[in-house]
């Protein structure tokens, strides 16, 4: 069923920038006075390796070494399609009278098993990984401008990117204010919800263009980029909801080790909706300039 909005979000996009306004400050002043709450990945500790010689699950080997240790991560090694007998398990503890009870624990659950390292970590893994992220933050960003440049105009291009760096900030200030793990799942979610907010972004942007493009002469820029979002709202809705689906089905099938990972992207998927629709055009249309109201000359594709 295909329906027609005609909300009139750019006429009232300032409403929507004090929505906004009040969440960023809310989520600075959360990530001042209470930070995030880091996982073992970001933590120095301990890492167990073990070849269990049988088949396991993950909420097994939890359910074993959970008792001795107060965070753990566990990782199953696999090496292919086979079904994998190796656990990787992460714990920010370093006392030795509770990893030797931890390993005597999974001994006495698997036999055979064997211990093929206990070795002290520091957080300089860490340090890379968020370094990394941010650096392909900034490559996925400029290469977004360079190619919305090319594709629509530089106007564009920035307004997009401001709105996709607004949704990550948005899931930050989430994840203090719920005190959510991050771990470096959290990594992965947060490079795949600045593709997928872009991506709803250039779809209205797209239809503005061609619009602009239809129009010739204009002089009510703001009703023809309303129009534009109102055109492009039900595909932005029926994308966000099918997705949210897919990952609803992670989040609630997924175990613990990818509910954060599922979380940031529900809560990135929500928000990018958001930007798309409320704010990524309300930026652009209040970047052009508003005395002109002569030929307007879209960039072709």
């Amino acid at each position: 069923m295909n329906f027609n909005f005609n909300l009139n979000i750019i006429g009232r996009r300032k409403f929507f920038y004090r929505v906004s306004a009040v969440i960023l400050i809310l989520g600075i002043a959360l990530l001042l006075f209470r930070g995030l709450n880091l996982g073992i990945d970001f933590q120095s500790g301990t890492l167990i390796e073990m070849d269990l010689k049988q088949a396991f699950t993950v909420d097994e080997v939890r359910g074993v070494v959970q008792p001795h240790f107060d965070k753990v991560q566990i990782r199953e090694v696999r090496d292919g399609v086979a079904a994998s007998t190796m656990v990787q398990i992460r714990t920010s503890e370093t006392d030795e009278t509770k990893i030797t009870g931890a390993i005597n624990a999974l001994e006495a659950k698997w036999p055979e098993a064997v211990l093929e390292s206990a070795a002290r970590v520091d957080a300089a893994f860490s340090v890379e990984l968020v370094r990394n992220a941010a650096i392909a933050l900034l490559l996925a960003s400029i290469g977004m401008v360079i190619y919305i440049t090319l594709r629509f105009e530089f106007k564009f291009a920035i307004s997009a990117v401001l709105a996709l760096l607004h949704d990550v900030f948005m899931v930050l200030a989430v994840f203090s204010l719920l005190r959510i793990e991050i771990n470096s799942e959290f990594i992965a979610a947060i490079l795949t919800i600045v593709g997928y907010s872009v991506n709803d972004t250039i779809v209205t942007f797209d239809r503005i263009r061609e619009n602009l493009q239809k129009a010739r002469r204009l002089t009510d820029i703001e009703g023809l980029v309303n129009r534009s979002i109102n055109e492009t709202m039900m595909r932005t809705i029926n994308t966000s909801l099918t997705t949210l689906l897919a990952i609803g089905a992670v989040l609630v099938f997924g175990g613990v080790t990818l509910r954060p990972f599922a979380v940031a992207l529900v809560i990135g998927i929500l928000v990018g909706t958001y930007s798309s629709i409320f704010v990524a055009s309300s930026l652009w249309v209040d970047w052009q300039d508003k005395a002109s109201t002569g030929k307007v000359e879209p960039k072709r594709a």
